[in-house]
């Protein structure tokens, strides 16, 4: 996995996207994956983890990690209103242009009309969803684990639809003077409707901010890839296999999150191949721990009318009971905590579906939650990735690599008369003496009036023209 470092914003997408964020950077394509796995576009490879040998760049300021997911309502009376944040952002329900002032009451026709059904969904799981409990877990476990690899860092949380909000948590970052920054979105594998929205959110608050330009920040955009999620994904999924009297008999079923197809077909989402690799990896590694069990990739969560990436979840569970399958482990593989995609639609509605279907065996693989490995992993992808918040990105111009419009607008010191501008990741000094913008705009309207006064005092003195030639306007009068 590729990291890139600093202001703005910057994260490295897998080969076969064509990204539709031109602000952010991106890196040449990882090594080819394809001699295992031929049949995929994306090329990927596992990422290793690396010892707990921290440079010596890493021990200085201080460090924040930035833990992004999508969030959940609390309790049923929040439930519409997380709705309604949920299908107001463009990235989720995409309007033509013309037509983007429709958002916000299509998103409250939606969740108005959606909200008794979620609120079933989530009373049937205990009233509310355990993700941000789940999340602030992760985040209290990720710190420990930086801790034993000689990092101190504090971990933030940044939900997408609820509480606590992007905002909420850079305001913290701000009044905890964090110096820099890693941003790990909590998706194992790359959305423009997940990740993307979360950065594209994240990005445009961060540049209003005057005091959080100056954060040196990186991204790590997906881990799909990573050992430690891979072993992870494998040892949860062999422990189930072992619950049935045959280990290597049960078929495994991998269920992803769903997406509409108009996301990868049109604007190169990365996300399909993502978990299409995902799998294969788990499957290359149960098979090197004895396990030649059958699987199937298929994504759930539909909603709408629009195609989206199929097998669908549900058709495939018939289709496979009508097969014959009578025993199912199935893996949430786009999950890394629980909740109603996981506790009331996998263990409610499919798991009643797959008995119906003459599925009598049934195992789900719990979400990876606090798993010590996968923990670990994440930590030293956050070591691999806190020393290039290190070093200026201007290396990259220094050095020739393509960079984006973004990265020169930010870097290249512009001047304006004989000040230097301040923005973006460098705090360019600007030398005022005590001056700010406002102050010098009102005297500039002081002086602008004063000139004004003297000539109209001149004009009516008759010595308009001489004062002017003898150099006493406008000076003379300040």
């Amino acid at each position: 996995m590729a990291f890139l470092a600093g202001t703005p914003l910057a994260f490295a997408p897998p080969a076969a996207y064509a990204p539709p964020f031109p602000s952010f950077r991106h890196a040449a394509p990882p090594p080819a994956y394809a001699a295992r796995c031929p049949s995929l576009r994306l090329t990927a490879e596992l990422a290793r983890p690396t010892a707990a040998t921290p440079s010596p760049e890493v021990s200085l300021g201080n460090i924040g990690v930035l833990l992004l997911n999508l969030g959940g309502p609390d309790t049923l009376d929040e439930v519409e209103p997380f709705l309604y944040n949920l299908f107001s952002d463009p990235e989720i329900i995409t309007l033509p242009s013309w037509a983007q002032w429709l958002n916000g009451p299509v998103a409250k026709a939606i969740s108005t009309s959606r909200a008794p059904t979620s609120k079933q969904g989530y009373a049937a799981i205990g009233g509310g969803s355990p993700q941000l409990a789940t999340t602030i877990k992760q985040g209290e476990a990720l710190e420990k684990a930086l801790k034993k690899r000689g990092i101190t860092a504090k971990s933030y949380i940044a939900m997408r639809y609820w509480h606590p909000y992007t905002e909420e948590a850079l305001e913290q970052i701000k009044r905890d003077r964090i110096e820099r920054l890693v941003v790990l979105p909590l998706y194992p594998q790359f959305s423009i409707s997940t990740s993307g929205s979360s950065l594209r959110l994240l990005e445009r608050e961060y540049y209003k901010d005057r005091e959080l330009r100056q954060v040196r920040n990186v991204v790590i955009p997906a881990w799909y890839n990573r050992e430690g999620y891979v072993a992870a994904m494998a040892r949860l999924i062999a422990d189930r296999c072992e619950r049935f009297d045959d280990p290597t008999a049960p078929h495994i079923f991998f269920s992803a999150h769903g997406l509409p197809l108009k996301y990868v077909e049109d604007l190169g989402d990365p996300y399909k191949d993502q978990i299409e690799a995902s799998c294969k990896f788990i499957m290359a590694k149960l098979r090197s721990m004895g396990y030649p069990n059958d699987f199937t990739l298929a994504y759930q969560s539909k909603v709408g009318p629009v195609p989206w990436l199929k097998p669908y979840t549900d058709d495939k569970i018939r289709e496979l009971g009508a097969q014959g399958i009578k025993q199912l482990v199935v893996v949430p593989v786009s999950f890394v905590s629980e909740h109603i995609e996981t506790l009331e639609e996998i263990d409610m509605e499919y798991r009643e579906l797959a008995e119906e279907s003459g599925i009598d065996g049934w195992e789900r693989v719990p979400a990876l939650g606090l798993e010590t490995d996968f923990i670990d992993d994440l930590a030293a992808a956050v070591e691999e990735a806190l020393p290039r918040t290190a070093f200026p990105v201007v290396s990259d111009i220094n050095e020739g690599r393509p960079v984006s419009l973004r990265v020169v607008n930010d870097l290249v010191q512009l001047r304006a008369k004989e000040e230097l501008i301040e923005y973006g990741p460098v705090n360019y000094e600007v030398r005022r003496v005590g001056f700010t913008p406002k102050a010098e705009i009102i005297n500039g309207r002081i002086a602008m009036a004063a000139i004004t006064a003297a000539s109209a005092i001149s004009y009516a003195q008759g010595s308009l023209w001489s004062s002017v030639i003898d150099g006493r306007l406008p000076f003379s009068f300040w």
